[in-house]
């Protein structure tokens, strides 16, 4: 069987891909090899920008099973039945590195899923936490950049990490989330997801609820320790990639059981946690977890760069019955997460094969930018309202409106009755075993006891004790151990 002829990117046929094209033998390369000139431009360009968050990550498709009928709550049609399939894809990853990080660290996980629904693509953009360190969006990229690498050492420093922690003491429970026993997932099958936002579900008459998504691992929870995560970090950097792709090649396919917390949108005013502070759980007492379907992975990518790297999630594709809430970090990611991506893939990033509905076709007057290749026919037209049966609009609306009262301005979030920044890590830190504790506060005495100034270091002591007493002492205690040796 002969083999394909090999082109350019032109089409026209490359007569030898071994030798560049010189002026004589041992002579200088000409400038007339355009197959050389276009081989070393392309591989220049082969690499887009990273994240800047949730740069490392791997993905899979997979699908959508509703197992209970949850249409009292929305009128998605995604959910309209018990027994309907919905192809999805999903995109883990870790927060704080590069590219070029490792997989076993102490971070949280990113857990992003397209949903490819017959009204368009729903994104869900979460984490393997419930919570996250801060509640207002102003603060992110403060938050980010002293998690990142130092502008002068290039590296990750303790001081910058905890000195924003210090002035941030909203983050405490967060914190003990991540430092506590899981921190450090085993894979990322052996971990929850969280939609840790507020979302709303709106039903056919219109009646409004606030839900948070819960995606509960079939596969058990595994973690690792810190000794044991820098073992296999040393072995297999790559070790989640590697786990999530040869379970799924082995048809060993993982899977999640997805519940829903519902509170009646009249609730919300009066409930004794603000219900959109992402710092904040709805204690489950208050709200019991309800199931909804079942999530599977069953077909890895064929290419990580197309299908995983220009993966694009955005919290904004919504489809009708599903809608916002007044969780202010939400608000600030609806813009930031679409405007990543028009950054780093172009305005047209919703075109690429992972990114463009796949059970409905996107109809609408966009044009034009780097990449177009939906541009339309000569009858088509870029504008509306206009007399060439373009695509109009339907007039009903995705999900119910938000009550908003009040003057504009800069607003601290409204405290409700339990509101504080410290209850809920006191919760959390009481609920753990003795082990669970002592491990907790090793793992937070092991980075907070690098930190230089004397003061940062109390202004964080001071929130674990705020928390709770024995809390802040032990970690107190741990921190002065370790800075005596």
């Amino acid at each position: 069987m002969s083999k394909r002829v090999l082109t350019t990117e032109s089409g026209a046929p490359v007569a030898d891909n071994q030798n560049s094209a010189t002026a004589g033998v041992g002579g200088p390369i000409l400038l007339q090899d355009q197959h050389l000139l276009e081989k070393l431009a392309r591989f220049n360009r082969e690499r887009i920008p990273e994240r800047v968050v949730h740069a490392r990550g791997s993905g899979a498709y997979g699908f959508f099973e509703v197992t209970d009928d949850v249409t009292g709550f929305t009128k998605a049609a995604f959910l309209s039945e018990v027994g309907k399939k919905t192809e999805t894809f999903i995109r883990f990853s870790t927060v704080a590195d590069s590219l070029g990080g490792a997989d076993a660290v102490r971070d949280p996980r990113g857990f992003a899923l397209k949903f490819y629904t017959e009204e368009g693509n729903y994104d869900l953009v979460g984490n393997n936490t419930p919570v996250f360190f801060i509640k207002d969006p102003i603060k992110f990229p403060d938050f980010i950049h002293s998690q990142k690498r130092d502008p002068f050492t290039g590296k990750q420093e303790a001081d910058n990490v905890w000195d924003f922690w210090a002035h941030a003491p909203e983050a405490t429970h967060q914190i003990t989330w991540l430092m506590g026993d899981r921190g450090i997932p085993a894979s990322y099958r052996h971990m929850n997801g969280y939609g840790s936002h507020t979302y709303q579900w709106t039903n056919e008459a219109g009646e409004a609820f606030f839900v948070k998504y819960h995606f509960k691992t079939n596969q058990g929870i595994r973690s690792l320790s810190a000794d044991q995560a820098a073992e296999l970090v040393g072995k297999d950097a790559n070790s989640h990639q590697t786990d999530l792709l040869q379970a799924i090649e082995r048809g060993v396919n993982p899977s999640w059981t997805l519940y829903v917390q519902v509170m009646p949108a009249a609730e919300a005013a009066e409930y004794r946690f603000n219900p959109f502070d992402l710092t904040k759980v709805w204690p489950h007492s208050d709200y019991p977890l309800q199931r909804v379907g079942r999530l599977v992975l069953d077909r890895n990518p064929e290419n990580v760069f197309a299908e995983v790297e220009q993966a694009a999630f955005s919290p904004n594709n919504f489809v009708p019955g599903i809608g916002p809430s007044p969780d202010k970090m939400l608000q600030g990611r609806l813009f930031a997460y679409a405007d990543a991506h028009r950054y780093r893939l172009g305005v047209n990033h919703t075109l690429l094969p992972v990114n463009a509905p796949k059970a409905t076709t996107a109809q609408n007057y966009g044009r034009d930018g780097f990449m177009a290749t939906r541009n339309g026919s000569r009858h088509d037209k870029n504008y509306e309202p206009n007399s060439y049966q373009g695509p109009a609009q339907t007039d009903a609306a995705l999900s119910a409106p938000l009550a908003i009262h009040g003057w504009t301005g800069t607003h601290e979030a409204p405290a409700h009755t339990k509101d504080d920044d410290f209850f809920q890590a006191g919760e959390l830190y009481r609920l753990m075993s003795e082990d669970e504790k002592k491990r907790l506060v090793a793992n937070i005495a092991g980075g907070l006891s690098q930190v230089s100034r004397e003061d940062v270091i109390e202004k964080n002591l001071a929130h674990f004790a705020a928390a709770d007493a024995d809390y802040g002492k032990r970690v107190a205690e741990a921190v002065r151990a370790l800075r005596e040796d």
